[in-house]
């Protein structure tokens, strides 16, 4: 991260601004897997906490939250715990694909991020949102810019007066090969202007 930190400074003054203003960011971390990818899936839309408690709602419900046991958990039950149907439909795709070995989830961490995209991307309900949290948070992918976040995308549209994705995209380029160092910046200023605090 420091090594990062001092080639984005160098590279734009915006982090400079977001450092002295609110301190260093924190890089997020998850563990690997498929409770990781549930709560992603959760998360999709929709707030991290609010998230946080309809997968604790669902740890509570299915205690081994073993792979077999989610797949077999009726939509009803899922229902019960705040899951919508179509989240429900996702999480069961994800967790087919696993048990039909379409997906082997524990050789992305050894491939390159756009084999893992290109393998995640296959199952329904996970998009290239979903894949970069995964990759950054789980795979320490460096690279990595989501312009499906609505805190980047707003971030940018205020620090730097950039208001379409395609440009968004453009800028971005000179951070490389630290765009992921980039955005837990610019969530960092998204989130302390704000007042709020998020366990990833």
């Amino acid at each position: 991260m420091e090594e990062a930190i001092a080639y984005l400074y160098k590279k734009d003054k915006v982090f400079k601004q977001i450092s002295q203003q609110f301190g260093i960011p924190v890089q997020p971390k998850r563990p690997q897997g498929f409770e990781t990818l549930v709560l992603l899936i959760l998360e999709q839309q929709v707030s991290i906490d609010s998230a946080k408690a309809t997968f604790n709602k669902l740890k509570i419900a299915i205690p081994d939250f073993s792979i077999e046991n989610v797949f077999s958990f009726s939509e009803e039950d899922f229902r019960s715990c705040g899951v919508s149907r179509q989240k429900t439909k996702y999480i069961k795709a994800l967790a087919e694909a696993i048990l039909s070995k379409e997906l082997d989830l524990e050789s992305l961490a050894f491939k390159d991020a756009d084999v893992v995209r290109e393998e995640l991307i296959k199952i329904k309900g996970i998009g290239n949102w979903t894949i970069d949290i995964y990759l950054m948070f789980c795979l320490n992918s460096l690279d990595i810019i989501p312009l499906g976040d609505i805190a980047v995308v707003n971030t940018m549209k205020e620090l730097l007066d950039i208001h379409t994705k395609e440009e968004m995209e453009s800028y971005a380029q000179k951070w490389k090969p630290y765009r992921s160092v980039a955005t837990y910046f610019l969530w960092h200023y998204y989130l302390e202007k704000r007042g709020r605090k998020i366990t990833y």
